[in-house]
């Protein structure tokens, strides 16, 4: 069975598909977006795919994975390994789809039988993001992430900043209350000195974790910041292959790591990931805040991950456009689970029409955010 032709689609609000066809017909779906740069993801997936796959036999792919990995000299980044996520999940679907079988049948079987998935908080005030944290309680989802508020600190802000983001986390604990998890995403945006501040200030709310309290390129801090709270530090979204990964888990500072299947070597990746994880007691909740394909090339590693412990997504906001034929495969219960699906592949029948009908050129650009003396930060 080998890799005759593939089609890329940029669809919203930010994704880029990937459809990849074999010479028997058969079709496989992968996500390789680089939000705010899909030309340029775009770009390499033609390359990868042109030089190493297109008539490669399509059940090798470990050996296309390290060839596409190895073969350029230039390793790893977010451009390369978006790329490769994508071209990835579309192999490890063509696979389960020629056999029968879903994909974490492939990956060894199934370690669960559900995944909880979280919602998104938004709001710009404490009263628009406790009622929307409100409706999303009511929708059936027991854990909710959000910003602590606003992001834009100084390098050294004064008390009232964190007065807010109190204000703002303490309005969105009250109307859910305890029984809900929440989990506080700061973008990467504090310094060290404010990330020490707001661990410290927002304790008392009791989040499942802090995400991202400084960029990956900071990560060096992490155990200086962990020793001033107990509450459990996540990262990794930003992170692209086990070997980035290695020196974040060695520094034990981490209680739980967020690879993106899009961006962190597809599944193949993925899956080494959260196996080193494991060996350093530190849980796995995939980041994906991308269309369906994206989310059920996560589920079918949470499904055979036994580290993995809840599952982003933002499929079930009315914003983002279902690219399914048949949704009721992300259908989740009245505590946020769902069943790990059981269909061959990635267990997802894409709308190709619908795909196609979407494409669009109006590609999503990442915000540019300026201080009040106009110097540039993280969004």
């Amino acid at each position: 069975m080998e890799i005759r032709d593939y089609e890329l689609f940029e669809v919203p609000p930010r994704s880029l598909l990937l459809k990849v066809e074999t010479s028997d017909g058969l079709i496989g779906w992968g996500e390789p977006i680089l939000e705010g740069r899909a030309q340029t993801a775009a770009a390499a997936v033609r390359e990868l795919l042109d030089t190493y796959v297109v008539g490669e036999e399509a059940y090798e792919i470990e050996r296309l994975w390290q060839k596409m990995y190895r073969s350029g000299f230039y390793r790893g980044g977010p451009i390369l390994m978006s790329a490769l996520s994508g071209i990835d999940q579309a192999l490890w679907d063509l696979k389960g789809k020629s056999l029968g079988v879903p994909v974490y049948e492939l990956l060894g079987g199934k370690a669960r039988d559900q995944i909880r998935l979280y919602a998104h908080i938004r709001g710009e005030t404490p009263t628009e993001a406790a009622e929307y944290a409100v409706e999303r309680v009511e929708e059936g989802f027991t854990a909710l992430k959000g910003a602590p508020g606003s992001r834009d600190w100084e390098h050294l802000d004064t008390p009232a900043v964190l007065d807010e983001a109190r204000a703002h986390v303490g309005a969105v604990r009250d109307a859910v209350g305890d029984e809900i998890d929440l989990m506080f995403d700061f973008h990467g945006c504090p310094s060290k000195p404010m990330a020490k501040r707001l661990a410290t200030a927002l304790e008392e709310f009791d989040p499942m974790f802090y995400e991202e309290l400084v960029v990956p390129e900071k990560n060096d801090v992490l155990p200086g910041i962990a020793a001033h709270t107990d509450i459990p530090l996540a990262t990794g979204e930003r992170m692209y292959s086990r070997f980035d990964f290695k020196p974040l888990l060695e520094a034990g500072a981490v209680d739980v790591i967020q690879p993106d299947v899009s961006h962190a070597g597809g599944i193949t990746e993925l899956r080494k990931i959260a196996t080193m994880a494991e060996a350093y007691d530190v849980a796995v909740a995939p980041h994906s805040p991308l269309s369906a394909v994206a989310l059920a090339a996560c589920v079918q590693v949470d499904a055979c991950t036994q580290n993995a412990i809840i599952q982003e997504q933002i499929v079930h906001e009315d914003r983002v456009p279902n690219y399914l034929a048949d949704m009721s495969v992300f259908d989740h219960d009245d505590e946020g689970y769902i069943d790990i699906p059981e269909g061959p592949g990635l267990g997802i029948d894409v709308d190709e029409g619908y795909v196609r009908e979407m494409t669009t050129e109006d590609a999503w650009d990442a915000p540019i955010v300026t201080r009040r003396d106009g110097s540039i930060t993280d969004w």
